[in-house]
């Protein structure tokens, strides 16, 4: 919805596309409110005092108190940026905006302070150029890994390319599959997975796909956005995690590591697509050769700072929404899951007449669809919050160097899920994570 409410220009039809939007699937409604209560149920005969708790309680955060503390501590931030987004977007519009008129007028003032077409970035991203001179670069120069191509192995599909790596000293890790284009018999989104787990119990080595949904061209060469370059990117910061991955058990390998934790590695390998060293390597006109003009960058850096009170606040409802529903004790119900909603969010300062939550109780899916989510939608921030702290160490630490990527590897991604994985961050950073490092990456201090 939100690409078409920033395109039309009528505005009586975007009040209209918002709202059928905001109030859609309401029959389940007490469906959700229905699974809430089992839930909580469930947790009371498993010994927990309601769902969130029994969740939490294998998670890095551990206790509902610490997670409640996190939220918090961003919600104040967010909203009075939401404040000064607002007053930006009336002024450009000339009189005061609803929810409906909030993409409309940020994409309008997007283009007018940044002067920025992300189109124009598009010719110095070639795909294949993008991996192998920008990912594949940027994990031989942290962990000394190389790859070779293995053209005579065949990934499930034709478009599939695969990758044999390897160690500095010459011994194979595993292998890498990348599965780059969309296709109608392939689900939407990217993820990583593996085909084979490491273990030296079983003497594996892994066996890792990337799978991204870029439009594959009827000809020439595949161009691509900066979004699916930063995902292409995160994808292997998954991927790495299984290749490095030393462990006995197949059960606590790479990614096998708690919800909330899962995305840091991941989150932190995002970091190389911008960095001057790679970006200069990969970033380079498809025909030309030419690297990437630097004001181009400059302008696409400022452009993304933008709205990030309005991203970040829009999660955070969506994220104590969730918590609040499984927040509920045993026994307790919900007749009016709707009034419900409203005062969950008002009582934790997450309730704003132009913001609503990314995703309100009625289309929850993360939550509702299945187990895996419900009361875990925090685990994003927490994973960021790591993350920021993680880029600032490597900051502070020379930067992209092999000294920092031996570190990363030694106490983080070589070690799965065998240790706590807030013990092996803190390892790592040689302190506790503090929330600063993501206030200062989102403009919110």
């Amino acid at each position: 919805m939100q690409p078409a409410l920033a395109q039309l220009t009528n505005r009586a039809v975007r009040e209209r596309l918002y709202t059928l939007s905001a109030e859609r699937a309401p029959e389940n409604l007490e469906i959700a409110a229905r699974m809430a209560a089992i839930r909580a149920e469930r947790a009371q005969l498993l010994g927990y005092p309601d769902h969130a708790a029994y969740k939490v309680a294998d998670q890095t955060a551990k206790t509902v108190e610490a997670v409640e503390e996190r939220l918090a501590q961003l919600v104040g931030p967010a909203r009075r940026n939401v404040e000064k987004e607002a007053r930006v977007l009336a002024e450009h519009a000339g009189h005061d905006i609803e929810p409906w008129d909030w993409p409309f007028y940020t994409e309008q003032v997007r283009n007018a302070r940044y002067d920025f077409d992300e189109s124009v970035l598009r010719p110095y991203f070639e795909l294949g150029r993008v991996i192998e001179d920008g990912v594949f670069h940027a994990a031989t120069l942290l962990y000394g890994v190389t790859f070779a191509e293995r053209a005579d192995l065949r990934g499930y599909h034709p478009d599939m390319r695969v990758w044999e790596v390897f160690d500095e000293d010459g011994t194979a890790l595993g292998l890498f599959l990348l599965d780059p284009y969309a296709r109608p018999t392939k689900r939407g989104g990217a993820w990583m997975h593996n085909l084979v787990d490491q273990s030296f119990l079983l003497d594996e080595k892994p066996v890792v796909v990337n799978n991204l949904n870029v439009t594959k061209p009827v000809s020439g060469p595949t161009l691509l956005t900066f979004d699916e370059v930063e995902t292409a990117f995160h994808e292997f910061g998954h991927a790495i995690h299984g290749l490095l991955s030393a462990v006995r058990f197949p059960r606590v390998e790479g990614t096998s590591v708690p919800r909330d934790f899962v995305e840091f590695p991941s989150q932190v390998n995002e970091m190389w697509a911008l960095w001057p060293e790679i970006l200069s390597n990969y970033a380079k006109h498809h025909e030309t050769g030419e690297p990437v003009p630097a004001d181009l960058v400059e302008r696409l850096t400022a452009a993304s700072q933008f709205n990030q009170g309005f991203g970040t606040f829009e999660y955070l409802a969506a994220a104590l929404l969730d918590w609040s529903w499984h927040r509920l004790a045993p026994g307790e119900t919900v007749e009016d899951p709707a009034s419900f909603e409203a005062r969950a969010l008002e009582a934790v300062g997450a309730l704003h007449p132009l913001v609503r939550p990314r995703y309100r109780s009625a289309y929850f899916q993360h939550i509702f669809s299945d187990d895996g989510y419900s009361a875990g939608y925090y685990s994003y921030v927490w994973s960021e919050v790591l993350d920021a702290e993680s880029v600032e160490w490597f900051k502070e630490n020379g930067g992209l160097t092999r000294a920092g990527g031996d570190r990363f590897r030694e106490k983080v991604l070589s070690r799965g899920g065998s240790v706590d994985p807030m013990e092996a961050v803190t390892e790592f950073l040689g302190r506790e994570p503090r929330m600063e490092p993501l206030l200062t990456r989102k403009g919110l201090n």
